[in-house]
């Protein structure tokens, strides 16, 4: 079997690793290859530096986290607040996608706090979906890639949609075993606590992340720290069946029984 391939495409830097990284780690562990994108430069995000100087801080702390996740890194495109469904950025995601050609691409879920996110789920899908269409082009040599991509969204942050209702997940990941390293990697992002405490009142976000990853734990009512996933939509990806997650990781997934009855299969 050739090698398995995973990507991670998210907004800003370390939005990865509030709701992506322990199951990009535990990708990597099981021997997956894995990638790391962040869309936009997270230009904006800071009381202290402008965005030229914030661009280079942002882009050193997000290569240092993909480095501790074993992820390859990969350039952002857009700056914060900027992330708009264009035709140039939906090529660049195309051609970034036919270069990799994953069999996984973690994303965020179509309904979230904030713009940005919710576009990056739409550019991160349409770019899957577009991978082996032979007739968009990119401005890259990569061709069309085939065969199946699976596509599988993160929770929201807040574990909530923009009305505040509580969102379920459609599977849990134990990321007991990785949860040291995925708080490792979030603590290089130095240049947002500031931020976030003030613009958010995320009164230490490492906190947060951990209280978020025990909440989804403990709806799992098996893991002590998890992660939520919905797999998106087979049609235009993969075959009906395809849940490469489950196939990857075994025991460390589990399918939310409540949300399987709901579904088709």
């Amino acid at each position: 079997m050739s090698e398995r391939t995973a990507i991670a495409i998210a907004a800003h830097p370390d939005d990865i690793e509030f709701t992506m990284a322990g199951t990009l780690l535990l990708l990597g562990e099981a021997g997956w290859r894995t990638h790391y994108l962040n869309v936009s430069s997270g230009s904006g995000g800071s009381l202290v530096h402008g965005p030229i100087a914030l661009r280079r801080i942002r882009r050193r702390e997000a290569r240092a986290a993909a480095a501790l996740l074993g992820a390859e890194y990969h350039e952002s495109r857009a700056d914060d607040l900027e992330i708009l469904y264009t035709l140039p950025l939906l090529r660049w995601l195309t051609g970034v996608i036919r270069k990799v050609q994953p069999d996984v691409v973690l994303t965020h879920p179509p309904e979230d706090y904030m713009e940005d996110h919710m576009t990056t789920c739409r550019l991160a899908v349409t770019a899957a979906f577009a991978r082996g269409v032979p007739n968009v082009s990119t401005g890259k040599k990569a061709p069309p890639a085939s065969g199946d991509c699976v596509v599988y969204h993160a929770m929201p942050m807040g574990l909530c949609d923009p009305l505040r209702r509580a969102v379920a997940p459609g599977a849990f990941v134990d990321t007991t075993s990785v949860q040291a390293n995925k708080l490792a990697a979030l603590t290089c992002h130095k240049s947002q606590q500031g931020w976030l405490q003030a613009s958010q009142g995320m009164n230490s976000y490492l906190r947060t992340m951990e209280r978020m990853s025990l909440a989804v734990g403990r709806r799992s009512h098996r893991f002590r720290h998890a992660e939520g996933w919905w797999r998106h939509s087979p049609m235009g990806f993969s075959t009906p069946d395809a849940d490469p997650l489950r196939d990857a990781l075994g025991h460390r997934y589990r399918v939310n029984p409540a949300f399987e009855r709901l579904t088709v299969r």
